[in-house]
């Protein structure tokens, strides 16, 4: 499988008018695995991992085989529109396309250790695009906050380890302007955006106003993204695999990025 990988990236991003040359380079996993420490949203029972049988049977196999349970929304996951605007995608309806491509990182870890309710605004994609002399368009853009350092920690990487519907309340952790998304979608067009905290918008949010604006126009977002401090800021290509849930909301996503040589 190992070896197969090259030519099966090939062959995915075909279509997306990508070069072949440019998916031989360094894979980093920007994915966080499945367990009883996973993140989720206060009001969610969280991840059940149920162990099956596991050994040598009478005939002389090995065999294992075990269940587990999910929300949608926890963990390194995706939305899909339909999370946060009526009539829009599905997960099984999401168009790969849109999840497979060029990626970039807005760096703005500094400002969020100095404000956990940080909201990234235009200026800082304005910032990047003058840095780099390229707009953020058709590109899967993941902001890096630096809150991934904390995860699995609930305290520090999203302010409270408090159950239940008064927990949210007390979430306290960086996210994405209403302004910034709605700037996203209308002056410019990307293809997702991802993130290194629990959710797009920011933990105090009560409108939630950067899911509305990215899923009305059918971009979605991909929470709890891992290893954002391993990327450079330009120069890499993301896909992003989620879970092909019949009618889902949103559901566990394999993101990763693959270094162009």
């Amino acid at each position: 499988m190992k070896h197969l990988l090259p030519i099966i990236i090939v062959s995915l991003l075909a279509g997306c008018g990508q070069e072949p040359s440019q998916f031989t380079g360094r894979i980093i996993d920007l994915s966080y695995a499945f367990d009883s420490t996973t993140v989720y949203w206060p009001t969610e029972k969280g991840f059940v991992f149920e162990k099956g049988p596991e050994g040598v049977t009478p005939k002389g196999y090995f065999y294992t085989a075990n269940r587990f349970w999910t929300p949608e929304h926890g963990g390194t996951h995706i939305d899909a529109p339909i999370h946060f605007f009526k009539d829009r995608e599905r997960m099984d309806e999401l168009q790969l396309d849109k999840l497979i491509g060029p990626g970039l990182v807005v760096d703005v870890s500094d400002k969020c250790s100095a404000d956990r309710d940080y909201q990234v605004q235009v200026s800082d994609f304005e910032a990047w695009e003058k840095k780099h002399g390229i707009p953020v368009n058709d590109h899967i853009v993941l902001l890096r906050t630096g809150f991934g350092n904390y995860y699995p920690d609930r305290v520090k990487y999203m302010g409270t380890d408090e159950r239940g519907e008064v927990a949210v309340a007390k979430l306290r952790f960086p996210g994405l302007h209403p302004d910034a998304a709605k700037w996203l979608v209308k002056e410019r067009k990307i293809k997702a955006i991802g993130l290194d905290t629990p959710s797009i918008d920011y933990g105090q949010s009560t409108m939630f106003g950067s899911h509305v604006a990215l899923y009305e126009q059918s971009v979605s977002a991909i929470e709890n993204v891992a290893n954002l401090d391993q990327l450079p800021e330009r120069g890499f290509t993301v896909i992003a695999l989620p879970m092909k849930i019949k009618g889902g909301s949103g559901g566990p996503v394999r993101i990763i990025a693959v270094m162009n040589p």
